[in-house]
């Protein structure tokens, strides 16, 4: 038998099952609202059929209208409860599926280049307006209940009544059925539209703000703004005709309501003409005739909002690894982490062999290449701008798809690259470094189990010490945005402090000095050779490549050279290198990066 797929429907059930606590006491708090016109409606009947009778009013309604005064603010009180309590329902359920997704886009196996959207600011406008979506379609469930359950007991008292006239009464929902149906398609499609617009610009006003003196310094800004203009009002052109067809829904459902309302009181007049029909009969009715145009409302307001929740969730599907619809609300499970090293066991070797990846854009990448990393060596892949250094290293790591090839650990293959080769295996600092809004230290550690003394160590090795001197906050100092405080040279030395106080087996780095000055770049190279680390290194710089054991060369992505230089040449040269410096500053730094590796 065939799976039914898995829908908007089945989302929304798995979003009130997760707060089913919160959810359901609120969600009959907002029922009962809606529901409580009921016993207004027979209140009023009791009412006015004793008030049209032979007694005087005062002995036969006083007591009635307490009792519907009581009703009524037992109805308000319903309302404010869930007015009270709604927000904290809504607010988890948004922060639950956004951390989830965020964990699927870390978490998931594979590269997550291949769960991202094509720009950060989409994949804001996502997580914002389309989960904002998928809640609202559950948050409609509990008003058409409350609804439902008053039109099905009202249909029933009137049909007692009259049934002509509870026929009558069912009109609006036929008629809301025929309209959805007539609009799903253009809801869906221009509701698509409106979200793909909503999250083009978005990106744009975030690239904006990244570059912001780029445009300042190539004059750019009228461009710039005339740009964000043309998508502001693609994407106002794109949500009113969402809205339009949203409200073309409604409006057919409110139409009919109001024209079953109309011939509700005409039929009933001659009813009453007749003698069939009594002042309280009237009374009911009318009372809730009004309030049976809410279910074809909500109704309409409920399927509209079902088309909306199908293209959100076709939109959150992207962040899973495997485009499931079910990944969006699924119960998440503790973090999966790769296999933890055996006690004891260090990196002697890691081989790459056979390794390919393309750029889907252009088909360039690597090809077919092979690599050996030796422990304690520093091993530097090196070539002309384009060669392939970047992508190499990446789709080593796991963070690019490859195409094909074989990695191993200490002769093991390694079958997800992107959960193995993580800390404490392997640390990574790549060519752009990635800071945040947050204190150095916090922005050295991210996370990482490390102490005061640690995250100094790091700097030191790092040669980020004397900057740090000059701070007056010191590890406390805050870097701002994007690390925008720092210079070009410190962000990629707190990029590198960030890798070494993880301790690694295996240190990655992606062209980390080229913001550097001469002399402090040849102190990290010099320090990094001395320290016995295993290092991968993409570089092109001088101070990297006289100092490495291994030079593999690349050119248009494939291996050209692959040389390998004695241990004893490599000491020799590092010795002798007219910028290594005296003696004493040699031993320095050798004492900062050595006790990280002893605790390794």
């Amino acid at each position: 038998m065939r799976e039914r797929p898995f829908g908007a429907w089945r989302a929304g059930a798995a979003i009130a099952a997760h707060r089913a606590r919160r959810y359901l006491p609120s969600g009959l708090a907002w029922a009962a609202g809606h529901a409580m016109p009921l016993f207004t409606g027979l209140l009023l009947k009791a009412i006015f059929d004793r008030v049209s009778g032979d007694q005087p009013a005062y002995a036969t309604g006083l007591g009635l209208l307490a009792v519907l005064v009581a009703v009524e603010a037992g109805r308000g009180g319903a309302i404010w409860v869930g007015i009270a309590v709604w927000p904290a329902w809504w607010q988890s359920i948004g922060a639950w599926i956004r951390s989830g997704l965020l964990e699927s886009v870390l978490c998931d196996p594979g590269p997550p280049v291949t769960r991202l959207p094509s720009t950060p600011g989409e994949a804001v406008g996502r997580l914002r307006d389309d989960v904002e979506d998928l809640i609202r379609f559950v948050d409609i469930w509990v008003d058409i209940a409350g609804a439902a359950v008053f039109t099905a007991a009202a249909l029933v008292v009137m049909a007692r009544i009259s049934v002509p006239l509870t026929a009558v009464a069912l009109l609006p929902l036929a008629g809301v059925l025929i309209g959805t149906r007539a609009l799903s398609r253009t809801i869906r499609r221009s509701h698509e539209r409106m979200r793909e617009r909503g999250s083009s610009v978005t990106g744009l006003i975030a690239d904006l703000f990244a570059g912001v003196l780029a445009l300042k310094t190539a004059g750019a800004e009228a461009r710039a703004l005339a740009r964000l203009e043309a998508g502001n009002a693609a994407r106002r052109h794109a949500a009113v005709r969402a809205q339009l067809a949203v409200n073309l829904m409604q409006s057919f459902s409110g139409a009919s309501a109001q024209v079953t309302t109309g011939l509700l009181l005409l039929l009933a007049a001659g009813a009453m003409r007749q003698g069939g029909f009594s002042v309280g009969d009237l009374a009911l009715f009318t009372s809730y005739a009004a309030t049976l145009t809410n279910l074809p409302r909500w109704l309409g307001r409920t399927l509209g909002a079902h088309r909306e929740a199908g293209v959100a969730l076709g939109r959150l599907a992207r962040f899973d690894a495997d485009r499931r619809p079910e990944a969006v609300v699924a119960r998440r499970r503790p973090v999966p982490t790769g296999p933890a090293p055996a006690p004891g066991e260090r990196l002697r070797r890691l081989e790459v062999r056979g390794l390919t990846a393309r750029h889907p854009g252009s088909g360039a990448g690597v090809f077919d290449v092979d690599l050996t990393v030796e422990a304690g060596a520093l091993t530097v892949v090196t070539g002309v701008v384009g060669s392939g250094k970047t992508t190499l290293i990446r789709a080593l790591l796991g963070l690019l798809p490859a195409e094909s090839g074989s990695i191993r650990w200490n002769g093991a293959p390694v079958a997800d690259p992107g959960a193995f080769l993580v800390p404490p295996r392997v640390a990574y600092a790549g060519q752009v470094a990635r800071l945040f809004s947050a204190t150095l230290a916090e922005n050295v550690a991210l996370g990482w189990p490390a102490g005061e003394a640690d995250v100094l160590a790091a700097l030191r090795a790092a040669q980020l010490a004397e900057d740090l001197a000059e701070m007056p906050a010191g590890l406390a100092t805050v870097i701002g945005s994007r690390g925008s405080r720092l210079s070009g040279g410190q962000l990629q030395r707190a990029a590198v402090a960030r890798a070494l106080v993880r301790v690694p087996d295996l240190l990655v780095l992606d062209d980390v000095s080229s913001a550097l000055d001469q002399a402090t770049e040849e102190r990290l190279w010099r320090a990094l050779a001395a320290s016995g680390l295993t290092c991968l290194v993409a570089s092109h710089r001088p101070a990297a490549l006289e100092r490495a054991g291994r030079v593999v060369v690349l050119d248009r992505g494939r291996v050209v050279s692959d040389q390998s230089l004695p241990v004893a040449s490599l000491q020799a040269a590092t010795a002798v290198s007219p910028s290594a410096g005296s003696g004493s500053r040699a031993s320095s730094t050798e004492r900062e990066v050595g006790p990280a590796n002893e605790r390794a």
